[in-house]
């Protein structure tokens, strides 16, 4: 059960226990029944031929290109670029208001399309101090948006602190994502890529939580995949010393959870860490490898979509 203020979401697999829930529900509240799920919330859920729901933000992305006039505005491949912004210009974005309005409905599309995570957090660090490049950049990641719906569908510089990603996966389905710049200076790239591993197994263990909860049984320990040697070697192996002092609290909580074997850490190539479209600016043809992996699917009337459906997890960071 989903429950929005007085919007209610019901489902489950067996259909009388459904109708037994709504029927109760009736007899104490007024209620009214709008069949089956159509649009929740500004998104739109399309039964696919195998049972699941495809889920689409069409009519979102169209109604805030409406807003921002970026309808016929060029397309582009990529939301951010890979050349870093200059920061030269001192002058301030002409509308602030605009600029923390547009950010945050570009955040809401983080439901249905994880790939622009990155470059809206990127942006999202300029809320209070937005400048004309930032404008930009915004603009950059609508055209991306945009590009999206016409195909149907490495840190900071500033304060040198690194942005750490992970996804969660639910069988092939994406349930998870974030992306989010670390709070504090890395001394090394062991210690970002530490603190990205134990965000991603503090997420995994709330996820198993509700799971259980749900009564649904996971046979196997989530694997979660590192694309830093030093990082997966440190998670298995209890060597505690002086150049990981200061990471001592997330070095712990993996630990523990390792031990316990409630996760496992595994090494992956960088070539096919997925986590990588979070955590740094790619190419076109990195970022679109990247995004189809991501399971998104296309269709010739929506865009920006993902499908619902062993665990697998990656976690990143730069």
């Amino acid at each position: 059960m989903l429950v929005y203020v007085d919007d209610i979401l019901v489902t489950g697999n067996c259909s009388q226990a459904v109708s037994g829930f709504i029927a109760t529900l009736s007899a104490r509240f007024v209620t009214q029944d709008l069949g089956d799920l159509n649009f929740f919330l500004g998104i739109e859920a399309i039964p696919r031929s195998d049972g699941s729901l495809l889920l689409s933000q069409r009519q979102y992305i169209l109604d805030l290109l409406v807003k921002t006039n970026m309808t016929s505005c060029k397309p582009s491949s990529t939301p951010l670029s890979t050349t870093p912004v200059a920061h030269t210009s001192s002058d301030a974005a002409p509308h602030p208001s605009e600029f923390c309005q547009i950010v945050g409905s570009l955040q809401y599309l983080f439901l249905t399309c994880p790939d622009l995570s990155f470059a809206v957090n990127k942006v999202c660090q300029h809320m209070h101090n937005s400048q004309a490049e930032h404008m930009v950049m915004v603009k950059r990641i609508l055209r991306y948006v945009k590009s999206t719906l016409d195909l149907c569908l490495a840190g900071s510089s500033i304060d040198r602190r690194s942005t750490g990603g992970y996804l969660v996966y639910f069988g092939p389905n994406l349930v998870s994502c974030q992306s989010k710049k670390q709070k504090t200076v890395a001394r090394s790239s062991t210690e970002s890529e530490y603190k990205a591993l134990a965000n991603c197994a503090a997420e995994i263990t709330w996820l198993m939580s509700l799971l259980r909860e749900l009564h649904v049984s996971v046979p196997t320990a989530p694997v979660l995949w590192c694309d830093n040697l030093g990082t997966t070697f440190l998670s298995a192996n209890p060597i505690f010393h002086a150049r990981t002092k200061h990471i001592e609290i997330d070095f712990h909580f993996v630990l523990e959870k390792v031990a316990r074997k409630k996760i496992t850490v595994q090494f992956i190539s960088t070539k096919d860490q997925l986590a990588d479209i979070l955590t740094k600016p790619l190419s076109h043809v990195l970022f679109k490898f990247f995004r189809d992996k991501l399971r998104l699917a296309c269709r010739l009337t929506s865009a920006c979509e993902g499908s619902i459906g062993s665990s697998r997890t990656s976690s990143d960071s730069t």
